[in-house]
């Protein structure tokens, strides 16, 4: 068997595809973008995927792996983040699969991001409880027990406090809406970290997303007991926690 796999990440403004050596974690093609159709509809997705395959001229064995920004039980989206509310309890497993004319295997965006971070990134020796947190316009949530990932945790909808739905508070969306400085946002970030803490005793913090890159600017703001470390995947984490779960599953 290839240990070529299709990783796709399905975003609220873009869909990424790459191929994937999934037994090194890296990118073995150029990484695709398409804009994500307008509304977000799962046929219109779809038919986006199908391009980025063909695209990518992936071998005929290559297992393929899609993350959605939404809560994936048994290949049903259960939810919808930035996507068409109509992808809520939808078959996506299967429509993919038609589409594609290929197995595929569709997990939820934050979780993918940290099976790739697990396996190839800064949880790669990790051993108890690992917590990764993408922050963006949200906030993604991936816990691993042992490095075996315990799927939608969604810790980015916890009410903590006064503060419902915690992602609006301490996101980066939120960073950005609200103009605050570094340390104001880090001080938010603490108040996050702190209550997941409190919950489940973690024994390491792996922060993802686009602010991971410059972490060092407000990393030093969050006062935490755990071990805090910025994700080493990047922005093509989707794409190859998608392709290594794919290989994993098909």
């Amino acid at each position: 068997m290839t240990p070529i796999a299709v990783g796709i990440d399905v975003g609220g403004t873009g869909i990424k595809a790459a191929l994937v050596d999934t037994s090194t974690g890296e990118l073995a093609s150029t990484r695709l973008r398409i804009p994500t159709p307008d509304g977000g509809e799962p046929d219109a997705v779809a038919a986006v995927c199908k391009d980025l395959l063909d695209q990518l001229r992936a071998p005929s064995d290559a297992r393929v792996g899609v993350c959605l920004p939404a809560v994936v039980a048994h290949g049903i989206t259960r939810s919808a983040a930035n996507i068409s509310n109509n992808w809520i309890d939808f078959g996506a497993e299967d429509l993919l699969t038609a589409a594609l004319n290929r197995k595929v295997h569709v997990l939820n965006d934050a979780d993918a991001a940290g099976v790739a971070e697990m396996t190839y990134g800064a949880g790669r020796n990790a051993s108890g409880v690992t917590i990764l947190a993408t922050l963006g316009t949200g906030i993604g949530s991936a816990l691993f027990i042992d490095k075996t990932l315990v799927p939608n945790t969604e810790f980015g909808h916890l009410d903590i406090g006064e503060y419902i739905d915690i992602e609006g508070y301490a996101s980066y969306g939120a960073f950005q809406r609200d103009q605050i400085s570094q340390e104001q946002w880090g001080k938010r970030l603490e108040k996050f970290f702190t209550h997941l803490e409190k919950l489940f005793s973690p024994d390491l913090f792996i922060v993802g997303g686009g602010a991971s890159k410059s972490h060092e600017e407000f990393f030093p703001f969050i006062k935490v007991k755990t071990q805090l470390v910025p994700a080493e995947t990047k922005n093509a984490a989707g794409i190859i926690g998608a392709a290594t779960m794919a290989v994993q599953y098909l």
